[in-house]
């Protein structure tokens, strides 16, 4: 391993010992982990001790042995997830992206927030706060608002609760009365609009994505300045951003309408 500064020694061990559990077929005991990776028994009991609080690690009750937690099983499939629904809406991203000359933009809800998880640029010079990888707030977004929209009332108030309703435009929404007022109004017209709610002089157009469940754990949109997505034009910017989420939740295997 090349020398870094910033290195920190039990983060890599940790991770050692998680690639040798990962090579066992069996659980294995806490002596034949210490003999076969060469640390005291003392530190690798620490380290597995810290992991199995976080279920990254789990120790067998019956026998005392360790094998891998389930927390990795839960974050793999969030990985495994997210790299399905980015390969089967790539396509689709890229046709919308060439006829509208717009942003479009893939995110999916983490713990409240929302995470965009894919991007293609506009050729309009427009630059908004959202990358690859960062989260953002989900009630001042039109991604985060179709997100919202289609989950339970008990499920969008425990996440309000949590992250608050805080003001980044003039527009955007900071009570509970007027987001569930637009809720209602996303569920029926089947799209969110962020009318400059979360930046002055954008304005974002949101569909959501169904799985072969029915689901909706993605959502895709296409932004763009808000001087020009008006009219007839924004009539067909969302007419062929709902048409495209309907074609990549038909592509995830759901068959509904």
């Amino acid at each position: 391993m090349e020398d870094n500064k910033a290195h920190v020694q039990s983060v890599g061990r940790a991770l050692q010992l998680i690639e040798l559990l990962s090579e066992e077929k069996h659980e294995i005991s806490l002596t034949d982990i210490s003999r076969k990776i060469g640390w005291p028994k003392s530190t690798v009991h620490g380290l597995l001790s810290t992991m199995c609080s976080y279920q990254v690690v789990e120790q067998s009750t019956v026998t005392g042995r360790y094998r891998l937690g389930i927390r990795l099983f839960e974050l793999g499939s969030i990985v495994a997830r997210s790299w399905d629904i980015s390969s089967i809406a790539k396509p689709h991203m890229q046709q919308l992206n060439l006829e509208l000359s717009e942003m479009i933009q893939l995110a999916m809800d983490r713990n409240g927030e929302v995470l965009y998880i894919d991007k293609l640029e506009s050729n309009q010079m427009l630059r908004i706060v959202s990358d690859i990888g960062i989260r953002l707030p989900m009630h001042c977004s039109g991604l985060g608002k179709v997100l919202l929209a289609n989950k339970p009332f008990s499920e969008v108030k425990r996440i309000i609760s949590n992250k608050g309703l805080k003001r980044m435009t003039s527009r955007t929404i900071t009570t509970m009365e007027e987001l569930s007022s637009e809720l209602d109004k996303i569920r029926e017209q089947g799209y969110a609009i962020d009318d400059q709610e979360i930046m002055e002089g954008l304005r974002c157009v949101a569909a959501p994505i169904y799985d072969v469940d029915g689901k909706v754990n993605y959502a895709i949109s296409v932004s763009g300045l808000s001087f020009n997505m008006k009219g007839s034009y924004l009539d067909k910017v969302i007419q062929r951003l709902k048409e495209t989420a309907a074609n990549i939740s038909s592509d995830m295997g759901y068959k509904g309408s």
